[in-house]
């Protein structure tokens, strides 16, 4: 079943910050899974995390860099695809779509560059620059550089999938 990439344009209603003011806003002494679990807009997305058994493992040291969907990117899959995902059964697969939106170093929004990034679970996503819009694998970055303590987040506006 090919599951499309649309999680995050819903993500777009949030109020517009700016990078720096999102990065003042988030105390670097939090991980990105404090940061991520203190906001409400990812708590899908911390669900999702805590199933797969990836919240320690994202807490370590680190650097890592994650495309974070909102609540209103996984509001857009079918329910019950993200009903399945979080079944204990499915928790490899779950797992496997998590770690491709996250890259391994802390990679701030200045130091982005168009190509091809190897993510944790293996495959490639591919990264594109244009009119000063970034975009993974066809989902756009709306935010940047919530930094934490061992790593950073993009939050995105589709959830993005491995070639299957």
């Amino acid at each position: 079943m090919k599951i499309t990439t649309t999680l995050f344009a819903a993500a777009a209603l949030l109020l517009p910050m700016t990078a720096q003011a999102e990065t003042k806003s988030v105390k670097a002494e939090q991980t990105i899974v404090e940061i991520a679990a203190g906001a409400e807009d990812f708590s899908t997305l911390v669900a999702a995390a805590k199933a797969a058994g990836l919240v320690e493992a994202l807490s370590g040291e680190g650097p890592f860099t994650i495309f974070a969907p909102t609540n209103a990117a996984f509001a857009k899959l079918p329910k019950e695809t993200v009903a399945a995902l979080l079944k204990p059964e499915n928790k490899a697969k779950l797992a496997a779509i998590l770690t491709y939106h996250v890259v391994a170093g802390k990679v701030m929004a200045a130091d982005v560059t168009a190509g091809k990034v190897k993510t944790l679970n293996g495959a490639e996503a591919t990264i594109a620059v244009k009119d000063g819009k970034v975009t993974i694998d066809k989902a756009n970055v709306i935010k940047t550089d919530l930094a934490g303590s061992n790593g950073v987040i993009h939050v995105i506006d589709a959830v993005i999938l491995p070639a299957s």
